[in-house]
């Protein structure tokens, strides 16, 4: 086995990410407990995160035709850190958004809101890439260093959705292919009216 394959493709790093991932999970998981505490209401139902695996990086880095290196997987590419937050309600993903901006160790580098604007086959999610500080080294070798992390925000509608839509992308062979894209976003724009009408119920609650 060569030094290539024994080795992970984050070189050094690898230890290090998951210490900056728990470092920018941590206010999340305060800023939900201290809404939970305030209000009696959590912002979100699941925060998911994970460090991407070294075989899904290197098959991303050949995809974009980068060398399969530290410097390809921390720098060119952003999503060695992904993390997903699942909500019960449209505007939570808002108000989730606007908390992760007003961090003092983040910067926005890449958004993309999906909910206002839906892809064409009905695909609805809140897209950042955020820049953290941190007091690790970074791969240009500054210490507090700057990694990057991939946000996903979603209602639980949006990801039931989305888990069915990724299985239908990896399936190798299917039937009716066109039929089944075309219920989905038939049941996209369903799972959107019924988000609307959620918010709008809750919003009535509160008034009341």
């Amino acid at each position: 086995m060569d030094t290539e394959n024994k080795e992970s493709i984050y070189g050094k790093y690898a230890d290090i990410l998951p210490l900056v991932m728990e470092d920018i999970v941590e206010p999340i998981r305060r800023f939900n407990a201290e809404s939970e505490r305030d209000t009696g209401n959590t912002v979100y139902e699941h925060l998911l995160y994970r460090v991407k695996s070294d075989s899904s990086m290197r098959e991303k880095c050949r995809g974009k035709g980068l060398p399969e290196s530290p410097e390809s997987a921390l720098k060119k590419i952003h999503d060695a850190i992904g993390i997903r937050i699942v909500t019960g309600y449209v505007d939570d993903i808002y108000v989730i958004t606007r908390f992760l901006k007003s961090l003092p160790s983040c910067k926005v580098i890449e958004e993309k809101d999906y909910i206002r604007n839906s892809k064409p086959n009905g695909y609805r999610s809140y897209h950042m890439i955020l820049e953290f500080s941190a007091p690790y080294e970074d791969i240009s070798g500054n210490n507090p260093g700057r990694y990057y992390a991939e946000f996903q925000l979603r209602t639980i509608a949006m990801d039931s959705w989305a888990s069915l839509e990724h299985e239908l992308q990896y399936k190798q062979k299917i039937g009716n292919e066109k039929m089944i894209v075309s219920e989905l976003k038939r049941v996209a724009d369903e799972l959107a009216s019924c988000d609307v009408s959620m918010q709008t119920i809750r919003d009535l609650i509160r008034q009341g």
